[in-house]
């Protein structure tokens, strides 16, 4: 049985708003270290013979022991913590819901303070816990232009890009209700484990085209993956695109993080319908870019990504024209149920042909695992995500449930 979380009280939003009560408050998270020195500097704060040790204080405060206040920074004097306070923020964005699904998979719906003249903007972003691990998938933008017509996220339209902020605040926030940062009474040199983290990847495959919003999301994934700090192996963090050819060798360049393409058609035609932005990075400049990404071997391949569509793309004919299309990349297919979501015009393969097909790829040598779908019950499988903004109306929770019912048994 799934359960929410509603984290709306009157107490919850009043302390929050007091905390953030000036939404264009500067934040000093999402800060590369040579921005936060520059900032400090540049606030009259801090002496400029001090600004390293006090970055690096502030750095070690933010992403190893996890605080988000600056009353918590023990080893900074008082009066230094109270004018950081007064001219910065380090406040956690607010946690409008909490869902925790059947299987353990918990999606969080995050709001983030208005932008300029915009409005406040919320997102989800979605823990899925597995035996010896836990992944974080991450939202980049709140709503996508790219209308993939077998996702729900797609149905919401573009809003505004993440700042490297608000992408590194999901990471924050998650770990924070995990309880994956050092507690306050520690020693002040501890820090968690790699093998003892709750977290211990992350995939830009929440709600958004992370290659739409690349200058944020390269500086926040440097930061996740800067060994002082969150300290993420690169090879732990997964960049998911629909195929922006321009931005994937860039990726790897600059960057540096594995990478997974939004597959899901071997032919032009289809993937067309799909994934529309087939129409200007057809499959054959997307197979280029892939076999051109920097770094590229046996123990570092390329995830391609396939949705199993009921009569669609689920045939034995496509399954040996993937084989073929992808000759020559190191490479991982993973197949993905569909996730039915209400007003879908798709439906799972049956089991029986995702069966079929990955025993095919996995022949050719290629290993093809069938994810198992997670946190289905609350909106948080893959291609389910959606912002509160566009919540589910009670009648389409209805359709969804039935439309699980009827598909129970098959994926």
């Amino acid at each position: 049985m799934a359960l929410t979380i509603d984290l709306t009280s009157v107490e919850t939003r009043n302390a929050l708003a007091a905390e953030r009560a000036k939404s264009d408050t500067p934040t000093l998270v999402g800060l590369t270290r040579e921005e936060l020195a520059a900032t400090l500097v540049d606030s009259g704060l801090v002496p400029e013979r001090q600004t390293r040790m006090r970055a690096q204080q502030l750095w070690h405060w933010l992403y190893v022991r996890g605080v988000s206040d600056f009353d918590d920074m023990s080893n900074i004097s008082r009066d230094l913590r109270g004018a950081l306070g007064r001219h910065f923020t380090v406040a956690r964005p607010e946690i409008v819901e909490e869902q925790i699904s059947a299987d353990g998979t918990r999606k969080w719906l995050f709001r983030f303070p208005p932008r300029g003249a915009g409005r406040p903007v919320e997102v989800e972003t979605v823990y899925i816990p597995e035996q010896g691990r836990g992944t974080l998938c991450i939202s980049s933008q709140v709503g996508c232009t790219l209308t993939c017509s077998f996702c729900h996220t797609g149905t919401q339209k573009l809003v505004r890009n993440l700042t490297a902020e608000e992408i590194l605040s999901q990471l924050l926030t998650a770990r924070d209700r995990l309880g994956d940062f050092p507690q306050r009474d520690t020693p002040m040199g501890a820090i968690v484990p790699a093998e003892g983290r709750k977290i211990s990847n992350i995939v830009m495959m929440g709600m958004g085209e992370p290659l739409y919003n690349f200058d944020h999301v390269k500086k926040a994934l440097l930061i996740a993956s800067d060994g002082d700090g969150l300290s993420l192996s690169k090879r732990r963090i997964t960049l998911s695109t629909s195929g922006v050819v321009p931005e994937i060798y860039r990726t790897g360049e600059e960057i540096g993080v594995m990478l997974a393409i939004s597959l899901h058609a071997v032919r032009d035609d289809l993937r067309d319908m799909l994934v529309p932005i087939n129409k200007k990075y057809p499959l054959k400049e997307l197979l280029e870019a892939c076999r051109r990404y920097p770094g590229l071997s046996n123990a570092r391949r390329i995830t391609f990504e396939y949705v199993m569509l009921r009569d669609v793309n689920d045939s034995l004919a496509d399954a040996k024209e993937l084989v073929r299309l992808l000759r020559g990349i190191p490479a991982k297919i993973n197949l993905i149920p569909f996730n039915p979501w209400p007003g879908s015009n798709y439906q799972c393969s049956d089991w029986e042909t995702i069966e079929t097909f990955a025993d095919y790829v996995n022949q050719a040598g290629y290993a093809s695992p069938i994810r198992t779908p997670r946190g289905r019950d609350i909106l948080a499988a893959c291609g389910q995500l959606k912002s509160e903004s566009e919540r589910l109306k009670k009648s389409e929770r209805l359709a969804l449930e039935a439309m699980m019912i009827a598909g129970h048994g098959e994926a």
